[in-house]
């Protein structure tokens, strides 16, 4: 059993997770510890003793610290790329280049660890100078979802420790193989003991415990929109910071101008890579009639030689849903939106072994037209390899059904003209814009985050990281 991480040690936990590969379900590629509330007491006492010193660390030793564990993440990517396609789904050159961005992002924040910023200026009051600097928050608790097991929990940690803060990590359920594999880089690193601990267990306990704990000063979220509300509704009672990611319904919009060959590869690449299990992916088509047949045409041709398999199966487009229950919800929403009136264009088939004969959650993508703004397929997100089309009379009718959702994430457009596209950027009602790009595809050096019902609080990732992970302290002098 690989265990938790508690006060730098590894302690075993009262009860026991089984990790399948959703490619092969006969496959169990660990078992991990889940703790209990006791546990988690245990994580965040040790974290609250090592904050006063860590928080007083210089730059340099943070800096070393993140560096080193960002350059054995890059040596080591193919072996946790695999253990990541492995374990979650994504096809493995996806999974590798996730490990790539974990391995980066570290490297990004051990810089900033350096550059913590600062300003002083002149008081209004003659003689007295003023000095303004970010702090550590506190202790953090890290709660991070199943879809992208070592990204995300990458770009929370590595802040949170740039900055001088200490961190209790609760990673999904589903997937604690790469969130043990990066805790066991830091264990290595050279982190003083309580500074990081992995706290592997169930939501209902784990994280109720970090939510109401009033040691935890801050907690950053992602996962779904209810649990998110959770999230909100206690950090509030107790006045505690929070950060939440959520969910998404990102529109793409094709124009009449679009050039066909980039905007089925922008939209393909958005609704169905990763399996289409991205907050980011464009789930919602929105076409304008002059282009509207052609695309779908071209897009069902494209889908056509998508091939759906084990993930780390060289050749391997598309791999396993991550597992039955979102396996089950996929097909359920496809099934909705035929009944409301949708038409099935492609794919939304069971596959109940891969080609090598295991058994394993696939499903084929599925694109469904003719459906109106107002169906469910439109209005909720169903995290999965299902993509619906609108069709838009022009321009401007198209932008206000993109706008027209209470998530706000990210969207995208393609198009050849640089009116719509400069208009689109201002007027989109989302955190991120694309123009003729996949709207799921994001750098690690720059801000991430939406608005609406998607996001609340700081974005993540870049410098804008700090506005969450520290706190601002102006100082007075008299000279």
């Amino acid at each position: 059993m690989k265990p938790n991480y508690i006060a730098g040690a590894w302690t075993e936990g009262p009860h026991v997770s089984r990790n399948i590969n959703p490619s092969d379900t006969r496959d169990l590629i660990g078992e991990y510890a889940q703790a209990d509330a006791a546990q988690a007491d245990l994580a965040i006492a040790a974290a609250t003793a090592a904050f006063p010193a860590w928080s007083l660390s210089t730059p340099q030793q943070r800096f070393d610290i993140l560096d080193a564990v960002g350059t054995e993440i890059l040596a080591r990517r193919a072996e946790l790329g695999d253990l990541l396609a492995r374990e979650e789904g994504k096809t493995l050159p996806e999974a590798i280049g996730e490990v790539q961005r974990a391995g980066n992002i570290f490297k990004f924040f051990a810089g900033e660890a350096l550059r913590p910023g600062g300003e002083t200026m002149p008081s209004v009051r003659p003689g007295v100078g003023v000095e303004i600097t970010r702090e550590a928050v506190g202790v953090v608790g890290l709660i991070t979802p199943w879809n992208f097991p070592i990204a995300i929990p990458a770009w929370k940690i590595a802040p949170a420790l740039a900055w001088g803060n200490c961190v209790v990590f609760k990673p999904a359920d589903l997937v604690p193989g790469s969130a043990w594999a990066l805790a066991e880089i830091l264990s290595r690193s050279g982190l003083p003991a309580g500074v990081f601990n992995l706290v592997m267990g169930r939501g209902s306990v784990v994280g109720e415990k970090l939510l109401n704990d009033p040691r935890v000063a801050a907690i950053s979220f992602t996962g779904s929109v209810a649990t998110g509300q959770k999230v909100a509704a206690a950090c509030v009672a107790r006045m505690a910071k929070f950060q939440l990611e959520m969910g998404g319904k990102n529109p793409m919009i094709v124009l009449d101008d679009a050039d066909l060959g980039v905007a089925v590869n922008a939209a393909v690449n958005s609704g169905f890579f990763s399996t289409g299990q991205r907050c980011t992916a464009s789930s919602r088509l929105i076409v304008t009639e002059g282009i509207h047949d052609r695309f779908i045409a071209a897009m069902v041709e494209k889908m056509k030689g998508l091939k759906v398999d084990d993930a780390r199966k060289a050749g391997t487009d598309i791999g396993p849903v991550v597992d039955a229950s979102q396996l089950g919800q996929d097909t359920d929403y496809i099934g909705i939106a035929k009944t409301e009136g949708g038409k099935l264009a492609h794919g939304g088939e069971r596959i109940e072994t891969n080609a090598d004969g295991a058994p394993g959650f696939y499903l084929t993508p599925a694109l469904i037209t003719d459906t109106t703004p107002a169906m469910r397929i439109n209005r909720e997100e169903v995290f999965g390899p299902v993509v619906s089309v609108i069709r838009a009379r022009d321009y401007e009718e198209a932008l206000a059904l993109s706008n027209d959702t209470p998530f706000g994430l990210a969207a995208g457009i393609a198009t050849t003209s640089l009116k719509h596209a400069t208009h689109f950027k201002r007027h989109a009602q989302a955190g991120m814009v694309m123009v003729n790009l996949p709207t799921a595809g994001v750098d690690y050096h720059v801000p991430f985050g939406g608005r609406k019902g998607s996001s609340y609080g700081p974005r993540e990732q870049g410098r804008y990281a700090a506005e969450f992970y520290t706190t601002v302290k102006t100082a007075y002098t008299q000279a």
